[in-house]
């Protein structure tokens, strides 16, 4: 099973928005067949095992990460191939949380005669590959991430010049590969103006489909010269609102990028309707890469599900360094925003980041 975990791992970030699994055929402790899934619309795990047994794979066993699938959609059921390639025991470590399969698939094998055995000790790191795909069929909306680099005291810019890194070559690395694993990434107008960002997936590996860019921008004044709208290629979402002027959003669109009116209070965005369109498209992730204020807003509205922090071993200090999240803020130590599920990752030999998911109301 550790092994087949290990090759859904290599499909991470290839398969949106279906799940990454890995499947091994075993007989008396031989691998006679091993596959993972890539693209959508490709075979599945299971099938590209079973191909490589071939009539081998009567009476063994196929150790799989993820219930075998028992609906038809871009590919035929993978239980009907299970049963018909005379597979006599199947291992998974976790019930898919797809309402179109959860428990079809094991029922499908069970009723064919198969010996199923659900291997629940593998089920944490098995969910853990595929956390965004099992957050958005339980909830029905893609896993928001609230990332940032960050120095000791919780700064992300100093008041003056940011020339300059924050983290380290190796931490910033290691962002491209959270990138990787991301449908889309959304920061605010400010951080484009500042650093004419690109907000690419810069990790070399293949992806299922382009990094989705998207831009919170009320007026619509992202200016065509920008990075961001120079390299559009379907991949950019600009969320502006009724407000802005006509003549702006056709400039956009000339530029191959798409606008999305998303009114919300005080003429500015609303960032639950960007989650409701990424929902509707199956985006099955977000990652926020923002200033202070759309990270606050995110927290504060509990759109966000976690925190990715990357910190460096540097303090700013002062009151006008803006903090990781501004806005208006808490005001008892009460009400402040409650995480669990804190994970600490080694970095590099001086920094480390902090994952961690929020205590909803």
């Amino acid at each position: 099973m550790e092994q087949a975990l290990e090759l859904a791992r290599q499909g991470r970030g290839r398969t949106s928005p279906n799940p990454a699994v890995g499947a091994i055929v075993v007989r008396d402790d031989a691998v006679l067949g091993s596959g993972f899934h890539t693209w959508a619309g490709r075979d599945h795990a299971e099938i590209v095992a079973l191909r490589e047994a071939g009539e081998a794979a009567r009476g063994a066993t196929l150790y799989v990460t993820l219930e075998p699938c028992s609906h038809q959609g871009r590919t035929a059921p993978c239980a009907d191939a299970i049963v018909r390639s005379g597979i006599a025991r199947v291992v998974a470590p976790m019930q898919d949380p797809n309402p179109a399969v959860s428990g079809r698939g094991f029922e499908r094998l069970r009723s064919a005669g198969i010996d199923v055995v659900v291997q629940q000790e593998h089920a944490a790191a098995a969910e853990q590959i595929n956390q965004a795909f099992v957050h958005f069929m339980r909830s029905g909306r893609p896993l928001v991430t609230v990332k940032a680099a960050l120095t000791l005291d919780g700064k992300i810019a100093a008041p003056q010049d940011n020339v300059g890194w924050i983290t380290s070559d190796v931490a910033r690395a290691n962002v491209q590969q959270e990138r990787h694993l991301s449908d889309a990434i959304l920061t605010g107008l400010g951080t484009v103006l500042e650093d004419d960002c690109l907000l690419t997936d810069r990790s070399g590996l293949e992806r299922a489909r382009p990094l989705l860019r998207i831009v919170l921008d009320s007026q619509l004044r992202i200016p065509l010269t920008s990075k961001m709208v120079r390299t559009a290629n379907h991949d950019v979402l600009i969320v502006g609102t009724s407000a802005a002027p006509a003549e702006r959003r056709k400039a956009l669109e000339d530029h191959g990028v798409e606008v999305l009116i998303a009114d919300g209070t005080s003429g500015r965005t609303e960032p639950r309707k960007v989650i409701d369109y990424l929902a509707k498209n199956r985006y099955l992730s977000l990652m926020v890469e923002a200033g202070s204020h759309v990270n606050w807003t995110m927290l504060d509205s509990q759109i966000a599900d976690k925190v990715l922090f990357y910190y460096a071993p540097k303090i700013l200090g002062g009151l006008k360094s803006l903090p990781v999240a501004g806005g208006q803020g808490r005001m008892r130590r009460a009400d402040a925003i409650l995480f669990d599920r804190v994970t600490l990752h080694p970095i590099s030999p001086n920094e480390f980041a902090v994952e961690a998911f929020l205590i909803k109301s």
